[in-house]
């Protein structure tokens, strides 16, 4: 019979500190917010500490404590008890318009608690599991003419709407529905508009021009499922390893700078984090296994975020 705790290791032990300081800031939490009224009204709004306290206290500060003591069965309770909140949180907010800042830190504490899971469970967080279908690394099937430029172009333009457009505008509506927007003065606000504007054209152009390079001379597209025949060390990619993806945060941060929301300025962020720390080793693991010491050298010759003149 396996054993109830799980083994230590470097993936693990990440997993653990998170859920240890997860069950210290949940304790906090739970200090202040029966004794500092504006915490108890930014994170619960209306709802009341008592009954709430109740289920919160077992199921999400003791567990998470039991699960930085690498108890299997609290991972399980943890994790889908934070989530059931979040969803909670963020429907209460949205209909009310209060405890923005509680369905805020609840979402992040899903995102940690996820992770954190995923670690201690199986020492890792698996990508792989998601490179399926069009996400599977494979050459493009059809390289001739201009198949690759129209692939390219179609799958940039629908990224585009969808983390531009689809994915920023519900962010913004919460950041004000909760109540967490910002209070600028009209002069700040128009200047960083402006400042949005000339950051999504910049980010725009670069975008543009890194995949009309990649389709041109790597005969693929910037999608897993259709990839370059071909090492790109060409054009932007002289630079930098990957500008696209630069130009993407650089565009969804113009994005949150023209709507004037930190909180997209943050997903512009976090999708870089995510990008960098999620997608960018495996698929560097198949540049590598398909181009071997050309990718090598490229790799030691050019930086994945800074340019190098």
């Amino acid at each position: 019979m396996p054993s109830p705790r799980l083994p230590i290791d470097a993936p693990r032990a990440v997993g653990r500190l998170y859920f240890a300081v997860q069950a210290l800031a949940g304790a906090l939490w739970w200090i202040l917010v029966p004794t500092v009224p504006v915490v108890r009204h930014a994170t619960l709004g209306g709802l009341d500490p008592l009954w709430t306290a109740v289920l919160d206290l077992p199921l999400f500060v003791l567990a998470s404590a039991l699960a930085a003591a690498g108890l299997r069965w609290a991972v399980a309770v943890v994790t889908p008890w934070t989530l059931l909140v979040t969803l909670g949180m963020v429907g209460y907010a949205t209909v009310t318009g209060l405890a923005g800042a509680g369905a805020l830190a609840m979402i992040g504490a899903s995102a940690g608690s996820l992770s954190a899971a995923m670690l201690l469970l199986w020492g890792r967080i698996p990508v792989e599991r998601a490179m399926v279908g069009p996400m599977a690394f494979r050459p493009a099937r059809r390289t001739e003419g201009s198949v690759p430029l129209l692939a390219t172009l179609a799958q940039m333009l629908a990224f585009w709407a969808l983390f531009l457009l689809v994915i920023p505008g519900p962010i913004a509506f919460a950041e004000r529905r909760w109540g967490l927007s910002l209070d600028l003065p009209p002069t700040a606000t128009s200047g960083l508009s402006v400042a949005g504007i000339v950051l999504v054209i910049a980010a725009s152009a670069l975008g543009v021009w890194s995949a009309v390079t990649m389709a041109q001379l790597g005969r693929g597209t910037p999608l897993p499922g259709a990839m370059a025949h071909h090492l790109v060390i060409a054009g932007p990619y002289r630079l930098i390893r990957n500008p696209m993806a630069v130009a993407g945060i650089a565009q969804g941060a113009g994005v949150g700078l023209i709507l004037g929301s930190w909180m997209v300025l943050l997903y512009a962020v976090a999708g870089g984090v995510l990008w960098h720390v999620l997608v960018r080793p495996p698929e560097e693991r198949d540049l590598a296994e398909r181009f071997g010491q050309e990718y090598e050298r490229y790799r030691a010759r050019v930086r994945c975020w800074l340019p190098r003149i």
